[in-house]
């Protein structure tokens, strides 16, 4: 049995000093079969904005552009093809959050700011509770639509990290963000207009920790088994390093800190 990369545990640890209204829905008409767009569904008076990520196959891992700071983890590159999905704008406010919870477990204050604070645990009972509201079918992003999506699927243009190679114009880190995590969506968006994925809050991905394969792979979700839960991105108290598109993280699934939040994506 391979040994879990020591990383998964302290990769926030170690930089930690590193929305209720009658009806629920869409605003926009619902995309036929071969109308796949954007959508927004509105709950409790809070709207979601969900992005379209056609399908395609990319290459996912350490990649050139990632060069010398790719971690071993990050390898082998491997092509990953995935089905058309859907993935939130922004990264889940607390307003979206004390909407359909309740309370607010973070610690910078601010609506809208990102929820953070939460476990991946926390992440399923939001869900839950987020679906019965909507009757949807939202989750955690799997790890390889997350990378895709940050890579700017089918129109991605390369780049080291979610939206262009100077970390400064698209993610808040520990370099800029001061002492707070940051208004969502307040830099520069990546090729599908999503933000801040790189840098604020680092997410939470679906899936378990698995060492990559060398073959080729379609819709995965990663291992069966384990105890590390993935999350991407990087936040305000990680370096720039830790924002990369292909950067790795995790901890088990109660795990829980102020630079940890979440993305929501939906199936197609």
């Amino acid at each position: 049995m391979r040994k879990t990369p020591s990383f998964l545990i302290a990769a926030v640890i170690g930089y930690a000093s590193l929305f209720f209204v009658s009806s629920c829905g869409s605003d926009e008409p619902e995309p036929g079969p071969d109308d796949f767009k954007n959508i927004t569904i509105t709950v409790k008076g809070q709207k979601i904005e969900m992005v379209a990520v056609e399908g395609g196959t990319f290459s996912m891992g350490a990649t050139a552009e990632q060069a010398s700071e790719a971690d071993s983890y990050e390898k082998p590159v491997h092509n990953v093809t995935l089905s058309d999905f859907y993935i939130c704008k922004y990264e889940v406010t607390q307003e979206l959050w004390k909407a359909v919870m309740g309370s607010n477990p973070s610690r910078f204050s601010g609506d809208n700011l990102p929820a953070e604070q939460i476990s991946w645990v926390d992440c399923q009972k939001f869900i839950a509770k987020l679906n019965e509201l909507t009757k949807r079918e939202f989750r955690l992003p799997t790890e390889s639509e997350w990378e895709y999506a940050a890579r700017g699927g089918k129109k991605s243009k390369g780049y080291k990290y979610a939206g262009g190679n100077n970390v400064d114009n698209v993610a808040w880190y520990e370099s800029n963000c001061g002492t707070s995590t940051h208004k969502v969506g307040s830099k520069a968006s990546n090729e599908l207009g999503l933000y801040d994925m790189s840098g604020n809050v680092w997410e939470w991905c679906q899936d378990l920790y698995g060492q990559y394969p060398s073959e080729p792979q379609t819709n995965p979700s990663g291992p069966s088994s384990g105890t590390i839960r993935i999350f991407r991105g990087g936040g305000v108290f990680a370096p720039a390093t830790q924002c990369r598109v292909a950067k790795r993280a995790g901890n088990s699934d109660d795990y829980s800190h102020y630079n940890l939040g979440l993305r929501l994506a939906l199936p197609r």
